[in-house]
């Protein structure tokens, strides 16, 4: 069956789909497998999809649009799963802008209940020079093996309390002003659901390279693969031979997309120089970085976020915590600043880095 598909999502953005594209009814039940369907609804919130571009463009009932089954459970937005078995019609929910698509369990009612999709057809491709056999098409990529982080980048790791918390922002004023400072910055995206925007502000901002763990073959991260997605993203932004890499945690310590289990790795762990942690409130702020030091045996650099946003938060974090506390929308050149001076800390002989 040939259909052509009106949007290819950004999740498959590795594979270079044309909208000419083959369709079988052999489906691969597996995270990363590409299918095409057919929207079913219109909506009036959360009604995007983002191309394999980055841009936004607005889908509605009778699309059909192309993504990747994977797995979502966001505090603020859908949780869903890949299905076990498939068929031909079967519905299908669309998890996030980003194309990811599997069985919607629990949604936030913020952004009201997903589009539902009609499953039109396992796409294929032909991987053999002039081969005419199709397989199933998946953005997976092969092999096993743990890469090994030989090169030793500093990264600037943030995290934060959950979705929502400000990451992104300081994650770009940090970019900018290291990149205007003349270092050649990376910047990377290690958990979440597939999304380009993230990386995208980041080169926007000035970073020379970014990958995200798309990049590394994974339509969404959580505890069996993240430390996987996480090597391959720092070994592939390393070769580039970077200052530094700004590395953004997708989601927050406390979910379920590996942050935990990449924190705990000790080859990256060992290579954060600054870590910076995000929060709305003050609780969110005690209860990560006490989760940092006594979990991760990591301790926090410095605090922004919501929490910063007015001296109410910042007094609490400075007298309380004994921490730097700075907001990445009023102050981002001090963010960067504060950043700055503690890579070059980090980097004189005998320095203790966040980890230990």
């Amino acid at each position: 069956m040939r259909i052509r598909a009106d949007k290819i999502a950004s999740v498959t953005r590795r594979l270079a789909l044309d909208n000419q594209l083959s369709l079988g009814e052999e489906y691969l039940c597996e995270a990363g497998s590409v299918v095409a369907c057919r929207v079913l609804n219109d909506k009036s919130t959360y009604r995007q999809l983002e191309d394999v571009h980055g841009r936004m463009t607005a889908i509605k009932q009778g699309d059909v649009i192309v993504g990747a089954l994977g797995q979502r459970q966001a505090l603020h937005g859908y949780e869903g799963h890949v299905p076990e078995q498939l068929a031909t019609g079967d519905r299908l929910q669309l998890l996030n802008l980003g194309g990811v698509i599997g069985v919607c369990t629990s949604a936030n009612p913020d952004v009201g209940p997903p589009f539902e999709l009609e499953l039109l057809g396992q796409v294929q491709c032909f991987p053999g020079f002039q081969s005419r056999r199709p397989v199933a098409a998946s953005i997976l990529q092969a092999g096993s093996e743990l890469p090994q982080l030989e090169d030793a980048v500093p990264l600037v790791v943030i995290c934060g309390s959950c979705m929502n918390s400000g990451k992104t922002v300081a994650a770009s004023a940090i970019v900018s002003d290291l990149s205007r400072r003349g270092m050649q910055v990376g910047g990377a995206k290690l958990t979440g659901v597939s999304l380009l925007r993230d990386v995208l502000s980041m080169r926007d901002y000035g970073a020379g390279y970014v990958m995200d763990f798309t990049d590394a073959g994974f339509p969404s991260t959580g505890p069996a693969n993240a430390v996987m997605a996480a090597r391959r993203v720092i070994k592939g932004l390393s070769a580039h031979a970077p200052d530094v890499i700004v590395v953004e945690m997708g989601d927050g310590i406390f979910g379920r997309y590996g942050v935990q289990e990449i924190l705990d790795d000790p080859q990256v762990s060992g290579m954060i120089s600054v870590l910076l942690y995000c929060a709305n409130d003050p609780a969110g702020v005690f209860g990560g970085v006490l989760q940092l030091r006594e979990r991760h045996r990591l301790q926090a650099s410095l605090v922004s976020g919501p929490v910063t946003d007015n001296e109410v938060g910042r007094r609490y974090i400075r007298d309380e915590l004994g921490l730097p506390a700075l907001n990445a929308r009023n102050n981002a050149a001090e963010l960067g600043a504060c950043v700055a001076g503690l890579l070059q800390e980090a980097a004189q002989p005998g320095a203790s880095h966040a980890a230990g």
